[in-house]
């Protein structure tokens, strides 16, 4: 079963399934509901389960590439791949590492999955349960290290970022069944589960024998607030006289909105007032549209 991509200005009955010209991360297929002719570029493909789009004259509804093959009654085996994403201004390096453990689909030798190989290894990865306790998961991913290969790792982004264990690295975990694999009489690199994203939070573990690290969603990481940028109340944040402000007129004031004589004495108070002085008091201000900014006042 290899999904058809999607052609433009092509009639599509009800029933038809195809993919997006891409591989998509969220795994999704996308089934006709009303039939009709596709428009000359490709839809925006939406990312959930059950959501729709329109395409021209045809409407097609998202579905999943693998559930239905994981509802027969003998389902193929799942297999688990995962990639290592470095980032070079935190360790040096922006390799990045395909491995797999080989457990679930029993295989013994290295997967080819979307024409990459991934290198079988020892590892457990655990912990990536959602549950409604109110709280992230946050798994683990041991590997082997009798090697000492992911000690050189270690050592190499210590190097760079001197306590850094890998901290920030990506981790993605993909899930496909065995049927789809490269080399399988039904491969398609399109069906497979969406793609889960994951951060090394810290390294909670290291012997001669593993390497163990607890990963992290993105805004779920020590030390990281989302927004990164801290908005705060009625305070401007951005850089007074650029294409952000837009103000270049010739009346000048300081920080204490008081009027000054020379551009080099010209700094903004950044508050509402400053802004009202520059764009007068009922023009349409960039100030206005900062969160908290509020005009009414």
């Amino acid at each position: 079963m290899a999904y058809s991509a999607w052609v433009a200005s092509t009639a599509y009955a009800v029933g038809d399934i195809v993919r997006a010209s891409l591989l998509q991360a969220s795994g999704l297929v996308f089934r006709c509901t009303v039939a009709g002719t596709s428009a000359s570029t490709q839809p925006a493909w939406p990312t959930d389960i059950g959501s729709t789009i329109t395409d021209g004259s045809v409407t097609w509804k998202a579905i999943s590439s693998v559930y239905e093959e994981l509802a027969v009654l003998a389902p193929n085996a799942i297999v688990e791949l995962f990639q290592l994403h470095l980032d070079a201004t935190l360790h040096g390096a922006s390799d990045i590492y395909y491995f797999h453990a080989g457990a679930n689909a029993n295989v013994t030798g290295n997967i080819v999955w979307n024409g990459q190989t991934y290198i079988r290894l020892p590892i457990q990865a655990e912990g990536f349960e959602y549950n409604n306790g109110g709280t992230l998961p946050r798994p683990t991913l041991s590997v082997a290290n009798l090697g000492g290969e992911i000690s050189a790792l270690l050592l190499a982004a210590n190097a760079v970022t001197p306590g850094n264990d890998l901290g920030g690295a990506k981790v993605v975990r993909i899930r496909t069944l065995k049927k789809f694999l490269d080399g399988e009489p039904t491969a398609d690199p399109h069906a497979k589960f969406p793609d889960e994203i994951w951060y090394v939070d810290r390294k909670s573990a290291e012997t001669r024998d593993l390497v163990q690290w607890e990963l992290a969603s993105k805004f779920d990481m020590a030390g990281t607030m989302i927004p990164k940028r801290q908005i705060i109340a009625n305070i401007c944040q951005w850089q007074y006289r650029s294409t952000e402000c837009g103000y270049t007129g010739s009346n000048y004031w300081n920080e204490l909105d008081s009027v000054v004589g020379t551009l080099a004495q010209d700094k903004c108070g950044k508050r509402l007032s400053s802004c009202k002085l520059r764009f007068g008091a009922t023009a349409e201000l960039p100030f206005g549209s900062f969160p908290g900014a509020g005009l009414a006042q």
